[in-house]
């Protein structure tokens, strides 16, 4: 399995945009999150991030085929966040998310800390973060009664 990253243009929003709302339909259709469903955002939202200054978006590529997106944004005192990641749902639970955070903390050496946040309901999402040694912070935000944020940070 080869993993690489490219970062992302404005060119590639459009790639960015299917990719994503493709990954995250499943999530919407699930919980009902109009509000805030990445699935439901236009692609006026890739090219605002895409041009912001603070912002690195990358291409995740599997044997050099586009299947997933990663943005990093670089907050004060060398913390970074992630928000969001995604991978379509047919290279889903191959590692590639694993893979892909190993990568961005080599990119990202001067990180003191990450921050992420999740579904508290998808079990799975949870557990890959605090395997990749991310712990809960404390913090949730209910968005509706089917679906509640989770906050995480990794020292």
């Amino acid at each position: 399995m080869k993993i690489t990253l490219l970062q992302a243009e404005l060119d590639d929003a459009e790639l960015i945009h299917s990719m994503q709302v493709t990954s995250f339909l499943p999530l919407l259709e699930k919980y009902q999150d109009f509000d805030t469903s990445p699935a439901n955002e236009d692609i006026g939202r890739i090219i605002t991030r895409l041009n912001q200054s603070f912002t690195d978006y990358y291409i995740i590529r599997h044997n050099e085929v586009p299947v997933g997106g990663i943005r990093i944004i670089r907050k004060n005192n060398n913390t970074y966040r992630v928000s969001p990641i995604f991978i379509l749902p047919e290279y889903q639970g191959k590692g590639i998310a694993q893979v892909v955070f190993k990568m961005i903390e080599e990119i990202y050496k001067d990180a003191i800390r990450w921050e992420l946040d999740t579904i508290l309901q998808e079990e799975g999402h949870c557990h890959l973060y605090e395997k990749l040694g991310y712990k809960r912070t404390g913090k949730t935000e209910v968005i509706n009664e089917k679906m509640t944020i989770v906050f995480y940070e990794k020292p």
